[in-house]
């Protein structure tokens, strides 16, 4: 295990080489773009104030290179990191359950993200390619793996091999910190109608409301919903159609998972495919809109129990300045091991799990916004949560016989496994965003969980928790 002084060593000298990096390629293509009127990648730094990301306030910006124009390429990524202060105990550390910002009164770098992106031009009129690949590094890594087979059969509670797509890109030395390679996909536009768009590879979820990239979320920390009910990522094809300015669709299939098409592999049950697809409306003012999401499948290539869930969103804009969200989730897997059957000695039964999201959202100025969020999650059999989530996805990735590198031992009680139970999870945020640059945002927010049965705070010994988290996001 590294100490905190060499991880903090280590990440500093990632972000420095990294940075070097593009600032070589920038100017190797600047000295490369000697057309009368070629704009080069060296220029004139902009003021921080009137900068669309840290490149143009440092005078370097590699999509200004001829290249990159030439192709339709963009570079680009953020900086995210966080603190928490949890105002109960914390003998682990865990913010219980709470997942992404999960470590209290210690500094975490979430997210060093970079991608590489040729976008398609949606047209009924020619074809056109493109594609994207996403890299991540820091303390969310783990949260956004590949991790659709999961550390055990959900049928039989054996130790399973598990994919080795970027759940193996790094040593596991350090508890915390590693990679991920959430998204790389080709992209099509095929010239139908209004021109049909599809993507082939691995991709993020189009399924409910908050998403993985720290730049697109309100509030800095994370609900139940988006951890323990949905999925992340998934591999497969997947295209979308806008039929008109209100109505669009998506369908696809997907595969590689243990659990029905989530988080899939590109070597694991291979033969197990799921549907992926929904379909959206918008009102004519684009004020309103409702979309509907769903997954659903046999679990694995040995499983043809069904695994599914949908994932309904509504938004409307009250006022230029006030906006209201909700969001209500359902999913079930039959003929798994739950919490409430092992106990029981009952062997396997149908596990669900739902709830409801509510949002409000006042814009108080160009700069900065206020928020709140209430959320609700049934995990019925205590089924999906088991954590800290750190502690379960960081289980057996070596297909041994449990072990966890997060947080040690191998049993339920060393590797902090005490929310394992049946049981309503309640949260409510109170946050500010504040932007004070195109590229620079700070969000503070407070969040009290509650729960009516398990005792999933404070190591296992309290049903609630107080806990103030903030971060900052700075684009490249």
């Amino acid at each position: 295990m590294k100490t905190k002084a060499s991880s903090l060593v280590a990440r500093t000298l990632a972000f420095g080489v990294l940075a070097a990096l593009a600032a070589q390629s920038a100017n190797a293509d600047a000295v490369q773009a000697e057309e009368p009127g070629a704009k080069t990648v060296e220029g004139e730094a902009k003021h921080w104030t009137d900068a669309s990301g840290l490149a143009e306030v440092l005078g370097v910006n590699v999509n200004e290179a001829k290249f990159m124009k030439d192709w339709n390429l963009k570079f680009g990524g953020w900086l995210n990191s966080s603190v928490s202060a949890n105002f109960h105990s914390s003998p682990d550390k865990y913010n219980g359950p709470v997942t992404f910002n999960d470590r209290t009164g210690e500094l975490q770098m979430n997210q060093l993200y970079l991608y590489l992106q040729k976008a398609v031009n949606v047209s009924g009129d020619a074809f056109d390619w493109g594609g994207r690949v996403d890299f991540m590094y820091g303390t969310d890594a783990i949260f956004t793996q590949a991790y659709g087979s999961p550390a055990f059969d959900p049928r039989t509670g054996a130790p399973i091999k598990r994919g080795n797509w970027d759940l193996h890109l790094n040593s596991h030395g350090d508890r915390f910190y590693g990679m991920a390679i959430p998204q790389a996909y080709a992209e099509f536009n095929l010239p139908v109608g209004n021109g049909l768009s599809v993507k082939a590879g691995h991709f993020y979820t189009p399924i409910g409301y908050e998403v993985v990239t720290a730049p697109d979320n309100f509030f800095v920390t994370k609900p139940y919903t988006m951890q323990y009910g949905e999925p992340f990522t998934h591999t497969g094809v997947l295209a979308s159609y806008a039929v008109n300015s209100n109505w669009s669709a998506t369908a696809g299939a997907v595969t590689g998972s243990n659990t029905g098409g989530w988080d899939g592999n590109w070597n694991r049950d291979l033969g197990n495919w799921a549907f992926l697809g929904g379909a959206t409306w918008t009102s004519d003012d684009a004020g309103t809109s409702l979309a509907l999401t769903s997954t659903a499948g046999g679990r694995s290539e040995d499983s043809s129990s069904p695994w599914a869930m949908y994932s309904l969103v509504g938004k409307h804009n009250f006022t230029d300045k006030l906006h209201y969200v909700i969001q209500h989730d359902h999913g079930f897997a039959n003929n798994v091991i739950t919490a409430h059957s092992a106990r029981n000695g009952t062997g396997t039964e149908n596990a669900r799990w739902y709830g409801i999201n509510q949002y409000l959202f006042y814009d108080i100025d160009d700069k900065l916004s206020a928020g709140v969020r209430a959320e609700w999650f049934r995990d019925h059999n205590g089924f999906r949560v088991w954590g800290p989530g750190r502690c379960g996805a960081s289980t057996n990735v070596n297909n041994g016989a449990g072990d966890t590198y997060a947080c040690g031992g191998t049993t339920a009680a060393t590797n902090g496994a005490y929310p394992w139970e049946g049981s309503n999870y309640y949260a409510v945020t109170a946050g500010l965003n504040y932007k004070a640059t195109k590229w620079l945002t700070v969000r503070p927010n407070l969040r009290y969980d509650w729960t009516d049965k398990t005792q999933a705070f404070d190591a296992g010994r309290r049903k609630d928790q107080l806990l103030f988290t903030t971060d900052v996001v700075i684009t490249f």
